[in-house]
């Protein structure tokens, strides 16, 4: 007969094992945890808010110095060997720049003379004379080689290496201005037009459409003509008009623009989900115990509503910021020499073959950030609305 030894009851478990309940809020950032879309977008939003407000402090330019000598170099140089330690980089509007060997801009070598018949460009270097030579355009026209360097007798037909701009790691627009640091200050520009857009939808869009959807059916049907009023003019109209009146256009005329207009649509969302909700039983509980209307629709209505509002409200954030861009490309918004991408967009289109890296980086920021905030709201509107729960 088989001898057992009992288990000391200090080691027994429950059958059931409970595991620590989740509030609304947890199960929330729970879900949205587990959605790589939105956690790709959240921390896309993280990345642009730093590079906005802390990045300038670092590139070691403001958003409007200017070096002329060093206008239109792009993000990555290829340089001629002239010496032991020195290149030269040779700038489309025939400026020769001496290079350091890891790609920092030293300082441009002056121009001694032109031939303009033979198409040879000559420049100081410590004395004797760098010359560029362009005639193998003018016999070979479909070569492959587009100029030599001469330096000391050495005719150089290729450049030697590639090197990425340091000075300017974006490089630098048609003034010579820091590309990059122009690219933070526009991203402080557009996260503080988003902003004002949340915080325009929170005091206005919120309140009105609440009131509008809990109040009577003619005092509904008054204040949402005066939405349809309101939505039927194109906020570029709005714009033009407060140009008109302001004498000017800023930061402020396009935030105030999108104060005027930009809440209708958080109006008409809440109102709907007020009228669905009014009829509930937990309001018709609070009338009839007498609460005010104030306290019904600020205690009861919109914190049971919060999750659209929560949902549009990062929606309409990247539709503020390509409102603003927008503006601004078409040349009624930001003006120079302030920093917004779709002005950096509009200056770069002019000379969009010659150096498309001025337009591709604006258009970048502006693809990034929206597609973040897209991506952050989809995750939101998944994690918040239970119908669109899954496990």
């Amino acid at each position: 007969m088989k001898n057992f030894n009992y288990v000391d009851s200090s080691k027994k478990q429950d059958k059931e094992q409970i595991r620590e309940s989740l509030t609304y809020w947890k199960d929330v950032w729970r879900r949205l945890r587990g959605n790589v879309l939105a956690m790709i977008g959240l921390a896309g939003v993280i990345l642009v808010v730093l590079f906005g407000f802390a990045g300038p402090y670092f590139t070691g330019y403001g958003y409007q110095d200017q070096i002329t000598d060093y206008s239109n170099l792009p993000p990555s140089l290829s340089v001629y060997q002239v010496s032991e330690d020195g290149y030269v980089f040779l700038t489309q509007s025939y400026r020769l720049l001496l290079i350091s060997e890891d790609g920092h801009v030293l300082e441009r070598l002056d121009l001694v003379s032109r031939d303009f018949i033979s198409r040879i460009y000559y420049y100081d270097y410590e004395g004797e004379e760098i010359a560029i030579d362009y005639s193998y355009r003018v016999y070979e026209p479909e070569g492959d080689i587009d100029y030599t360097v001469t330096y000391n007798g050495q005719t150089t037909e290729q450049p030697t290496m590639s090197v990425g701009n340091k000075t300017f790691l974006f490089g630098s627009d048609h003034l010579g201005r820091d590309v990059l640091t122009r690219l933070m200050y526009g991203a402080r520009i557009s996260l503080k037009i988003s902003l004002v857009a949340a915080l325009v939808n929170l005091l206005i869009g919120v309140v009105y459409g609440s009131v509008s959807g809990f109040s009577s059916s003619k005092t509904d049907n008054i204040m949402m003509r005066i939405v349809d009023i309101i939505n039927s003019i194109p906020l570029v109209i709005y714009v033009i008009l407060l140009m008109v009146l302001l004498n000017k256009a800023n930061i402020w005329t396009i935030i105030l623009a999108l104060g005027t207009v930009y809440w209708v649509g958080m109006a008409r969302l809440v109102r709907g989900q007020i009228i669905s909700l009014k009829d509930q039983e937990f309001v018709l509980a609070a009338r009839v115990i007498g609460v005010s209307r104030r306290k019904i629709i600020f205690r009861h209505l919109i914190p049971n509503s919060l999750g659209p509002i929560i949902v549009s409200l990062t929606m309409s954030i990247p539709s503020a910021i390509f409102t603003e861009a927008f503006l601004s490309f078409i040349g009624i918004g930001i003006s120079a020499p302030e920093a917004s991408w779709g002005t950096m967009a509009n200056e770069a289109i002019s000379q969009l073959e010659a150096y498309p890296y001025q337009m591709l980086f604006p258009a970048l920021a502006i693809g990034i950030t929206v597609l973040s905030f897209n991506f952050l709201g989809d995750g939101l509107r998944s994690a918040l609305d239970p119908r669109l729960r899954k496990g």
